[in-house]
């Protein structure tokens, strides 16, 4: 059995302030059905109190985005943004209240109330999870803080906590002091660069501040081998349209490999079926099947777990995103046919860490080598700062090799962050930051994303947001 590390330190969250900030996007984002121009951040500001280690402020940072976490056409954009602010507000005052437990504990108890919680209000699974994921992340960097160690530290000693919970049958007995240990962070990732469904796909484009708009662009600077192209939903046109693409990355990015993510736009499973016949025949695949590497969320979430999904023989495996709303997603995807996970910080930290823990224990079984379950790195256009970098640090953490990145294509940099934050963060993170283009930006070179100086005590920053430029919570529904 997994007892409570003893060297798990108890905290308590003495307080929880928040703060959002308009996020507006150079390019039109289009995933799915909808477009995303604008967009609020939210800011988490935890004050933990870590017993005799001391008082530590712990930050965090997500987008507040429409039409994701909740896709229900009754339900209006800033009816999207005021369940996540729900959430967010409704674990602050329960995380705020309890008694010294450690970081996992903390998670851990309040799960099920704060979940059925934002089932009687009608938010969905992903929107109230949101609450807890992005607290969670300010609390472990106030307890790495305190304890003076970089994140990935505070995970391999297990000082969370992690242990047997009734939220985790299915893995009683993991011994998790022991598979912790062995995990190792990069500080070397591919980016792995989105292809919107309203991107260019030809000639050297730039938008008016000399900034990148077409995808051989794009690639010709970056040097991409990685790639992630948005689906529609229609397989004749989704098919027309990614012979288009590949067309491109064979000309620009020889030897490339690529996801695809419909965004839960295939309405069945006969439209989904289409779809994998058609990739079947389609020649540019057929040339390199291994290229495609997994088919992320085709199925509205509420049609991911039927039975005959077992059945469809994919030409590449299926990944959970949106489908994977509750901890016990990935087990029950997995039973449907389902063999890959996202992790996404705005889904939260301990479900990433259980579903990776996951993906070991069913591949070490006998027999599972023909269906091995493995675990990708998304992003919700995370933003340079704070989100971008505590992603990172998660996909190292878990052993990713490659990250899809996007928020640095579709924002300006820090967008409208004030000239001090952005300098403070280029100035503490030179490897991740370049400034060629006259203020920071996501720096990717030959492909890839160096982030030594994320290895740092705290959650992977050593700047902090300008709080006093940010906007009241309360806010966050007008800013969409």
């Amino acid at each position: 059995m997994s007892a409570v590390p003893s060297s798990a330190p108890r905290l308590r969250v003495l307080a929880v302030e928040f703060g959002v900030r308009a996020m507006s996007l150079r390019l039109p984002f289009k995933f799915g059905a909808s477009t995303l121009t604008r967009c609020p951040q939210v800011f988490v500001r935890a004050t933990v109190d870590c017993g005799p280690h001391g008082i530590a402020d712990g930050w965090a940072a997500e987008l507040m985005v429409p039409r994701w976490f909740d896709k229900r056409a009754d339900r209006s954009q800033a009816d999207n943004v005021r369940d996540l602010q729900h959430a967010l507000e409704s674990a602050s005052a329960a995380y705020t209240r309890g008694t010294p437990t450690t970081a996992f504990a903390l998670f851990a108890q309040n799960y099920d109330a704060l979940m059925h919680h934002g089932k009687a209000t009608g938010a969905t699974a992903l929107s109230t999870a949101f609450g807890q994921a992005v607290i969670d992340r300010a609390v472990i960097d106030a307890l790495c803080r305190s304890l003076q160690l970089p994140m990935h530290a505070a995970f391999r000693d297990n000082l969370v906590g992690l242990c047997d919970a009734p939220l985790t049958q299915d893995l009683q007995g993991w011994d998790w002091d022991a598979w912790l240990s062995t995990l190792a962070p990069t500080h070397d990732l591919h980016a792995r660069h989105t292809v919107g469904m309203l991107d260019a796909l030809e000639g050297d484009t730039d938008d008016a501040k000399g900034l990148l708009v077409s995808l051989p662009a794009v690639v010709r600077h970056y040097g991409h081998r990685y790639f992630k192209i948005k689906l529609g939903g229609n397989p004749a046109a989704d098919l027309a349209r990614l012979d288009d693409v590949l067309a491109t990355l064979d000309r620009v990015a020889p030897g490339h490999h690529f996801t695809l993510d419909g965004n839960e736009q295939y309405a069945d499973l006969q439209a989904l079926k289409a779809l994998c016949e058609g990739l079947r025949a389609l020649p540019r695949l057929a040339k390199r099947p291994e290229a495609l590497l997994y088919l992320e969320q085709p199925l509205p979430r509420d049609a991911s777990m039927d039975p005959a999904l077992s059945q469809l023989q994919p030409p590449a495996p299926l990944l959970l995103d949106e489908a994977d709303g509750t901890l016990d997603a990935f087990p029950l995807g997995r039973n449907h046919g389902w063999r890959g996970v996202s992790s996404k910080g705005c889904k939260g930290i301990y479900k990433a860490v259980i579903n990776r823990a996951r993906c070991d224990q069913w591949n070490l079984a006998p027999g599972h080598k023909a269906d091995r379950c493995f675990m990708s790195a998304e992003d919700l256009t995370c933003q340079a700062g704070l989100a971008v970098q505590q992603d990172l640090a998660l996909a190292a953490l878990l052993g990713l090799s490659h990250c899809e990145r996007n928020g640095h294509h579709y924002v300006d940099g820090f967008g409208d962050a004030p000239d001090v934050e952005q300098d403070a963060f280029a100035k503490a993170h030179p490897d991740l930051y370049e400034t060629t283009a006259g203020r920071p930006r996501l720096a990717i070179r030959n492909g890839r994303i160096e982030a030594a100086s994320l290895d740092r005590p705290g959650f992977a920053h050593a700047a902090n947001p300008d709080f006093t430029s940010l906007l009241p919570l309360q806010q966050a529904p007008s800013l969409v």
